[in-house]
């Protein structure tokens, strides 16, 4: 399988590289993106061969399906990552909560995010990649709130690289962020941002692409790439569980084989979502792909009007803060797919250099046959946990603006997964306040959920407050660079 370049290639790099080149250099030309040059195919026979798999067997038929360059001992090794989630024999539980709507639990690893799903595998691979090589390399990671913790969590002690990880100061939750500077691993660096989301992934993309940064790298004889869902190395292993869910609604027998259904994907960044529509395009018997975001709605004007304008907003925080994005990545591969590299890169230099697109109207209609959008402020959100927590299931406040999608945006009567990104550990206050008890504290109100509601607080949260900050840096963005460098 090769992979090419969403804005064209530019003449000084291959117009077309294998899998291993694209998550270790995943910056393309003009600062685009790698993507597949084909898709392999979910068939009938495909899936119905893989009734009865587990987890691990499905992804690595997949990969393998995908014709990477990957070698089948490393893939096995990498996907043993998920014998170490919550149950080894489902890594990804389906529970129904309606008659027609199931969620998919993407929480139950080591970080209690969906991140997990992709980073833990993924974070083996690419360091077994340096060392096969005898390679070191810097991987950069910007988060939200969810990538971070789940990218130190892979990479530490890992021989071969080292990782300095970026996050908006104020802009997580307090376990997101004690998740992240409590990590004492000597080859991680934790880095507190003066700003939001979109100024620590803007500053990550540019250093991606400076030729500048790389030669000061090469110097320490340093490689750089990234575990933003940028790098292809994370999608990859964001279509399998799209293709699980699908195939436990099988088992369970809520769906026959060939039965078309809903997804439901709270989006930030959109490598979720990007995940879903690739299982789509591939075969996978998906109706379409509703996106649930909160206030900060510009993917919802984007697929329900075709508009990206970052000139008349500003980035509002949320109870759901790993979805607090304006500038979304993933974007860009869905844009390369539907309107090809030169509309891609003509697009992406408009939001750069105007800070807004418009698609056409043609456009806008090859977007909505996969995708349709809706959003809810947190107040709503604070109604469906409390909603849902009377009826017995506790969900995160991310996961609860996909129920105005499922609500309201499915044309028919199919069933529908919506997919939980994170366990409502990560945000115990606004959900202790959802259930009608209001508290900033984050141990009080796991404390007071836990009880209440009849929850469980897994050891690896519950553990967080008495370890010690171990990286208590905040810069501003301008001195990112030369916090990495020191750290070197």
């Amino acid at each position: 399988m090769q992979f090419i370049e969403t804005r064209g290639n530019d003449g000084q790099k291959p117009s077309s590289v294998p899998f291993s080149e694209a998550i270790l250099s995943p910056s393309a030309s003009f600062g685009g993106l790698y993507v597949p040059k084909e898709l392999p195919t979910l068939d009938r026979e495909f899936l119905e061969g893989h009734l009865s798999s587990h987890y691990k067997t499905l992804a690595l038929d997949f990969l393998e399906k995908f014709g990477i360059d990957i070698e089948t001992e490393i893939l096995e090794e990498a996907l043993k990552r998920y014998d170490a989630f919550d149950d080894p024999s489902n890594p990804v539980p389906l529970s129904q909560i309606e008659d027609d709507c199931f969620v998919s639990e993407l929480y139950h690893g080591p970080t209690r995010a969906f991140k997990d799903m992709a980073l833990q595998p993924f974070g083996y691979v690419l360091s077994k990649l340096a060392q096969k090589r005898g390679e070191h390399y810097l991987i950069m990671a910007a988060t939200s709130g969810d990538t971070g913790p789940a990218t130190l969590e892979t990479f530490k002690n890992q021989e071969g690289v080292q990782v300095a990880c970026l996050y908006p100061e104020g802009g997580t939750s307090d376990v997101q962020r004690l998740q992240m500077v409590t990590e004492d691993a000597s080859n991680l660096k934790v880095i507190g941002v003066e700003g939001n989301f979109d100024d620590t992934q803007n500053t990550l993309k540019d250093l991606l692409a400076s030729e500048d940064f790389k030669a000061e790298l090469e110097e320490r004889n340093i490689k750089l790439s990234a575990a933003n869902s940028v790098n292809f190395g994370r999608i990859i292993f964001q279509i399998i569980y799209h293709i699980h869910s699908y195939l436990e609604l099988v088992r369970k027998e809520n769906i026959q084989m060939g039965e078309k259904i809903y997804l439901v994907v709270p989006s930030g960044n959109f490598g979720n979502a990007l995940g879903a529509y690739y299982a789509k395009k591939a075969g996978l018997p998906i109706e379409k792909i509703l996106i649930s975001s909160n206030i900060n709605n510009i993917l919802t004007d984007w697929i329900t009007k075709g508009t990206y304008d970052l000139t008349t907003r500003t980035l509002i925080q949320t109870e759901s803060p790993a979805m607090d994005i304006l500038k979304s990545s993933n974007v860009e591969r869905i844009m390369f797919d539907k309107f090809g590299a030169a509309r891609t890169k003509e697009l992406m230099e408009a939001l750069a250099n105007d800070g807004k697109y418009q698609l056409t109207a043609n456009e806008l209609a090859l977007l909505r046959e996969d995708f349709d959008a809706s959003f809810s402020d947190d107040e709503e959100c604070e109604a469906v946990v409390g909603e849902y927590a009377k009826k017995g299931y506790i969900m995160d406040p991310h996961t609860a603006t996909c129920m105005r999608a499922y609500k309201t945006l499915r044309e028919k009567n199919l069933k529908t997964v919506v997919y939980s990104t994170a366990e409502w550990t990560k945000f115990s206050p606004s959900v202790s306040k959802s259930l009608g008890h209001e508290v900033k504290n984050d141990v009080e109100a796991l404390k007071w959920v836990s009880e209440n509601a009849g929850v469980t607080v897994p050891p690896m949260i519950h553990g967080l407050f008495d370890k010690p900050i171990i990286h208590s840096v905040v810069v501003v963005k301008e001195a990112i660079k030369g916090e990495m460098l020191n750290f070197l």
